[in-house]
């Protein structure tokens, strides 16, 4: 039967002169619109009976993390049903246990596959570098940036999604703080260079490299690994879920300055949104903001306490109590933390946006707009 659908999707072109690219893309494109017909269904007309309760598949975000296990599951499992009356129930998978990439789920939640999703925005920058602007490398030192500075583009983020790619944003994620980790002693930011070290996103790879070190991107699976057979020296995560993962367990110096946090968006296919009656609709933006908001708070307190759990402090349970190194960020590591986002980040950035996103940088942080430096002049900061 898969086949039989493949070839439907394909007709028109020969499989083996099409390109893989171009060839992917069509059979998203197919199921995506099998998959909509499917949810479509829902819709029933004015006065006709409901017999079953509308059903949401979900794709929600990384397996294996707090987030997810404490917030996102229970709410769709349990607490959706109740907010809809029992008019509506949802299932829901993390992406990285769906068999989807991180890096296809926006188109997979623009054609309907996924109607309701979840995108990494710094793993989305790699299509659209626009929707990660909020999140890059050394841009938020804190919470209440962060929180500042996703509030200044909320409205634009929701432009983009909406008339770029046909989807409503529901909500802004944020992990706790993503932090670095290394396998050997390091006295601050000026202090890594020559090192190699696992990154997630292109702006970490730019604030790092900035710095005289070496970068990997590898996936949150492949950490540990990582670090143990020597393929890499340092690596950024969350500070709860480098204590989680085991990373805090072979990892022996950690600093505790936010690189950035991971945020995600949680959206829907526009079409398969429409076709929600206007109480599931309003029951679920109402569930959504509350969820949001109990996610951004659990970002705070487990920033805390992953940084207490890998040093071993007493607040900390005792089974999950590690014997890390902290290295305190000093005034030089703030320095270069900023100098490095005005000399490398943020110019890199606006490369690969292109020169209309200046313009949204000085709208959101115009401090930063007036010094930045073109990215063809930047280089290593830390130097023999």
């Amino acid at each position: 039967m898969k086949s039989s659908k493949a070839g439907l999707c394909l007709r028109g072109g020969s499989r083996a002169a099409m390109p893989i690219r171009r060839m992917r893309r069509r059979l998203l494109a197919c199921w995506g619109l099998a998959s909509f017909t499917a949810f479509a269904g829902w819709a029933t007309l004015p006065g006709q009976a409901r017999a079953e309760p509308l059903k949401l598949k979900v794709i929600g975000g990384l397996s294996g993390v707090n987030q997810y296990r404490s917030l996102e599951e229970p709410f769709w499992r349990s607490e959706f049903e109740a907010l809809t009356g029992g008019r509506a129930t949802a299932s829901i998978a993390p992406f990285d246990a769906s068999g989807m990439r991180a890096q296809d789920m926006l188109q997979l939640i623009r054609l309907g596959v996924a109607p309701f999703g979840t995108v990494v925005m710094s793993v989305a920058e790699a299509e659209d570098p626009e929707i990660n602007a909020v999140d890059l490398a050394g841009f938020n030192p804190d919470l209440p940036t962060l929180r500042r500075h996703v509030a200044a583009d909320r409205d634009h983020l929701t432009a983009i999604l909406s008339q770029r790619y046909g989807v409503k944003l529901l909500a802004v994620y944020a992990y706790p703080a993503q932090v670095l980790y290394c396998a050997k002693p390091f006295s601050g930011f000026g202090d890594l260079k020559g090192r190699t070290i696992r990154t997630s996103s292109v702006t970490q790879s730019d604030l790092f490299e900035a710095l005289g070190a070496k970068t990997v991107v590898t996936p949150f699976a492949e950490i540990v690994p990582a670090i143990r057979k020597g393929v890499v020296d340092c690596a950024v995560t969350g500070t709860l879920s480098g204590n989680e993962n085991g990373l805090a367990e072979i990892a022996t110096h950690l600093s505790p300055m936010a690189i950035n946090w991971g945020l995600s968006i949680f959206a829907a296919n526009e079409a398969a949104w429409l076709a929600l009656p206007p109480d599931i609709q309003a029951a679920a933006e109402k569930g959504i903001s509350g969820l949001e908001k109990r996610i951004w708070e659990a970002a705070d307190a487990d920033t805390v306490r992953g940084i207490d759990c890998n040093i071993g402090r007493s607040s900390c349970p005792p089974g999950q109590r590690r014997a890390m190194q902290l290295v305190p960020s000093s005034a030089d590591d703030e320095r270069l933390r900023g100098t490095v986002l005005e000399s490398s980040v943020l110019p890199h950035w606006i490369q690969r946006c292109g020169d209309g996103c200046a313009s949204i940088w000085s709208n959101t942080s115009p401090q930063k707009a007036a010094t930045a430096k073109p990215a063809a002049a930047a280089g290593p900061l830390v130097r023999p």
